[in-house]
This record gives structure tokens, C-alpha cells and sequence, in this order.
């Protein structure tokens, strides 16, 4: 990945408390495993910053190589990976997600 692409990923995960690199919108996902994560967020009422890789190829791909992770959607809190759609449910399935995202400060009052 070129190093403009990798500020701007950088900008995106550290300039937000809570990032989602997926595809299509929060508003729009365009694909079932984004929609999953949107949807998990949008129950807990957490403000979010939504990136659209299918409007960036080299978003789409730096964000992989970029966590090493090979599948989008990516979930980012506080600056750290998370996990994909997978991960994100298990995390929600056992009452986790609630907790990091209150431990980030990411949960409305």
C-alpha cells in the first residue's frame, strides 16, 4: 500500500472513536456482513464513522494489508481492531461488545 493510503487509513481509525470499513454505508450497506455490524451499532446507539470501500479501491485493499485481516467489514474502537462480522457477533453473542464499547467512551449516555 502506498503511504497516502496508509494516512489516510490511519486518519480514519485514530480520528474516530468508533470506525467501520464496510461495504456500502450505514445508512445503505451493500453487502449482508456490513449490514450485520450496522446493525449491531445501531442497537447499541453508537455514533460512528462509516467508510465505503467500494468507493476507494485502494481503501479496499490498504485496509486489509493494513491489519493483515483479509475480509471487510472491519471494525475499529479506540483506535484497535476489532474483528470482522464473525467477531463482532461473537463479541455481542457474550455481551462483550457492550462492555468495549463503553470501556472507549463510544456508548451514548
Amino acid at each position: 500500500m502506498d503511504e497516502a493510503t496508509r494516512q489516510k487509513i490511519e486518519s480514519l481509525v485514530n480520528g474516530h472513536k468508533v470506525v467501520l470499513f464496510m461495504k456500502g454505508t450505514k445508512n445503505f450497506p451493500q453487502c449482508g456482513f456490513s449490514g450485520a455490524v450496522a446493525h449491531i451499532l445501531k442497537t447499541h446507539r453508537v455514533e460512528y464513522k462509516d467508510v465505503n470501500v467500494l468507493a476507494d479501491a485502494a481503501v479496499r485493499e490498504g485496509i486489509k494489508e493494513y491489519t493483515s485481516w483479509p475480509t471487510i467489514p472491519q471494525l475499529y474502537v479506540d483506535g484497535k481492531f476489532v474483528g470482522g462480522c464473525d467477531i463482532v457477533r461473537e463479541l455481542e453473542g457474550r455481551g462483550e461488545l457492550s462492555t468495549l464499547l463503553r470501556d472507549a467512551g463510544a456508548l451514548p449516555a
